[in-house]
């Protein structure tokens, strides 16, 4: 099985949106750099960002994403993000009806089914876990290895939180990698479990 990251972009206070579930400027780096991030050329990076993002978006085999942000983002119209293979989509209510039958999302009704599916899917690549609630929950249940943040020089003072609802402390190892791109800071910290 391959390694399991928590992954997202962040406001320096640890929210990955505000109230009304508006990102702001949080992604506002993957415009900033001038190295296409993708084929598709919209996405430009800074050099250090794009040496770090890259490689890393290579191994992601599956990524688990809660329903809230498949539903914001229409499932990203069939096309998982990142050029991902699959995602999986935690969610009590099914798979919409008639919505891209060919694309590569799954379902599942619950975290573990979801880890199950996305392992399963992924094999020994990466499975990505996307911030926010069904992250935290994973973090919560100890299934997550290691926590990648890209964090935005910005403050929101409330809204969607990094880790979701998670109350409880969790202690991470020191930060493996430390980069410092145009408009955002990437870190990635091993859970110490």
């Amino acid at each position: 099985m391959g390694t399991v990251v928590m992954y997202g972009s962040v406001s320096v206070d640890g929210f990955i949106a505000d109230e009304n579930d508006e990102p702001g400027p949080l992604f506002d780096w993957l415009l900033s750099g001038d190295v296409p991030l993708d084929e598709s050329g919209v996405l430009k990076v800074s050099q250090a960002s794009y040496d770090y993002i890259r490689p890393y978006w290579d191994q992601i085999g599956a990524t688990i994403a809660g329903r809230h942000v498949f539903d914001m983002t229409n499932g990203w119209d069939g096309t998982p993000p990142a050029g991902v293979d699959h995602v999986v989509v935690v969610t009590h209510r099914g798979r919409p009806e008639g919505w891209y039958p060919e694309a590569p999302f799954y379902v599942a009704d619950g975290i573990e089914a979801a880890m199950a599916r996305a392992q399963e899917l992924a094999g020994d690549r990466v499975v990505e876990v996307a911030a926010g609630d069904v992250g935290g929950q994973l973090l919560a249940a100890g299934l997550i290895d290691e926590v990648r943040m890209d964090v935005v020089p910005v403050v929101f003072g409330s809204g969607k939180r990094y880790f979701g609802s998670v109350h409880a402390q969790h202690l991470l190892e020191d930060p493996d990698e430390t980069i410092q791109g145009s408009r955002v800071l990437h870190l990635r910290y091993p859970v110490r479990h």
